[in-house]
């Protein structure tokens, strides 16, 4: 009955005429399809979406993106710095990794650490500070009626730390602590070490130990010596976006960059990675409940508007970078049931060779298995293209994913900072989605066929070799990693 007035509210919404206008069933069938037809011809206005864009000013020199939004009565500043641990020596690992924390937990040069944590607490500020390896940043979120206070503070933070020895300190035991524990998550162990097989002594295959955290190290001359190198104006671009004119934050920006000194120009350029090209079979002992498996050897694909990345982003995804509905994905664990799941990488840098590979994880009397089968679906990738159906499919939900790069504004600032480092064009994603538009099922067959070779991956084991369903051995020529 519920159904019958739903369906006769419906009609009557559309303004059919004529319902029940013949006898029982052949009246009900022309409503019906009366019904259908108007749906049909609804037609409605193409939908365009026209996201906010930043605005590219500059500060002394300094490219700022500036986004005005008054939603709500917040502000947000964005400060990202070109430089990072790539950047210095492996004697200064600790020092480059703890300084952008400690400008936020070891205080000021007018200000200990505890009143800083007092002004932000009060100020209700949103704030954070971090570094990859090239790269730190700092950013903070407050509301319009502490913005002279909260941005002062900021400044004070990001350009006069006092770097506290107490506070060093305490980072230094903490640091400690993680390296003792590192060995007891199986994949942090595994991509630590496996980074270190295909990289050496190189910073991306750098990982702390104890001797890196001696006191020596983390000196307060050794933390200025790359706060100086890292955070100057020479490497420093800046967001805007929130309640705010640009007249309003322009003198903000100033007082932020006057009289700041130049970087020190300590900033080594990174060294060029070196990855190994000789395939492998590596093998780290652990009595753990659930083997981890990772692979992967070089690739020459590098990020730019050109056909092979493309080609790349569509067939990584179709192969397992796009979750459970990735062939990895529905192998091993819907057809085998080996793994919860498994993943695709394939790093694509724009100025370096990146990785290609796999990694799962999987019960010790599955482990060869399933590595065989990660080594099987980089295969099939080579010998035949994916069905057009498939690739249709994630270009649809790539196009799908697009509006999901705008929903804040300070995302889309965030982005375009990324842009400037990276050296893109401002309409990158635009390109992105245009480029990917275009992959075709033959593109991705000759990206893999080009790139990907099953029998040049350096594969790592880390699991019970002791209830291993078959030999490491079967796999290629075996080298057995010492336990920490």
């Amino acid at each position: 009955m519920r159904r019958a007035r739903r369906w006769a509210g419906a009609v009557a919404a559309l303004g059919v005429a004529g319902w029940g206008a013949g006898p029982g069933a052949a009246g009900e069938a022309r409503a019906q399809e009366s019904v259908r037809d108007r749906i049909a011809s609804i037609r409605y206005p193409e939908l365009r979406f026209s996201p906010p864009e930043a605005v590219e000013r500059r500060v002394r020199g300094v490219p700022v993106y500036y986004l005005e939004d008054h939603e709500l009565p917040l502000i947000t500043f964005y400060a990202v710095f070109e430089g990072g641990v790539r950047n210095f020596p492996r004697d200064y690992l600790a020092a480059a990794t703890a300084m952008p924390a400690l400008m936020r937990t070891a205080g000021t040069r007018s200000l200990p650490p505890d009143s800083v944590d007092d002004r932000i607490e009060r100020l209700a500020l949103a704030m954070s500070f971090g570094q990859g390896g090239s790269s730190a940043s700092a950013w903070v979120n407050m509301t319009t009626d502490h913005l002279d206070e909260a941005f002062g503070l900021w400044t004070a933070m990001l350009r006069r730390p006092r770097f506290d020895s107490a506070q060093v300190e305490l980072w230094r035991g903490s640091e400690l602590e993680r390296v003792r524990r590192r060995t007891d998550d199986p994949a942090s162990l595994a991509f630590g070490r496996f980074n270190h097989i295909m990289y050496g002594d190189h910073p991306v295959g750098w990982e702390m130990d104890p001797a890196d955290l001696e006191p020596d190290n983390l000196s307060s001359a050794r933390l200025r010596h790359v706060h100086e190198a890292v955070v100057c104006p020479d490497n420093l671009v800046l967001g805007v976006t929130g309640d705010l004119s640009w007249e309003r934050a322009a003198p903000l920006l100033e007082s932020l960059l006057a009289g700041w000194p130049p970087c020190s120009g300590n900033l080594l350029d990174p060294p060029r990675p070196s990855i190994r090209t000789a395939p492998g079979v590596f093998v780290l002992h652990r009595r753990i409940e659930q083997s981890v498996v990772v692979m992967a050897h070089a690739s020459s694909v590098r990020q730019g508007d050109n056909p092979s990345y493309f080609a790349s982003r569509i067939g990584n995804a179709i192969l397992g970078a796009s979750g459970l509905s990735s062939r990895l994905s529905e192998r091993l664990r819907t057809e085998e049931g080996y793994a919860y799941g498994a993943s695709s990488l394939w790093t694509t840098p724009s100025r370096e060779d990146g990785l290609v590979g796999a990694l799962t994880r999987t019960g010790p009397g599955t482990t060869i298995a399933a590595t065989r089968l990660l080594l099987e679906a980089f295969d099939s990738m080579r010998t035949r293209a994916p069905r057009p159906a498939e690739v249709a499919h994630t270009i649809e939900e790539t196009a799908n994913g697009f509006v999901f790069n705008f929903q804040t504004p300070f995302q889309i600032v965030a982005r375009r900072m990324a842009y400037e480092r990276l050296e893109l064009p401002a309409d990158w994603l635009e390109r992105y989605l245009a480029g990917i538009a275009g992959v075709e099922a033959a593109d991705v067959l000759e990206v893999f066929r080009e790139e990907v070779d099953p029998e040049r991956m350096t594969i790592l084991l880390v699991g019970d070799t002791t209830r291993f369903d078959a030999s490491p051995r079967e796999l290629g020529p075996v080298v057995l990693l010492p336990p920490d």
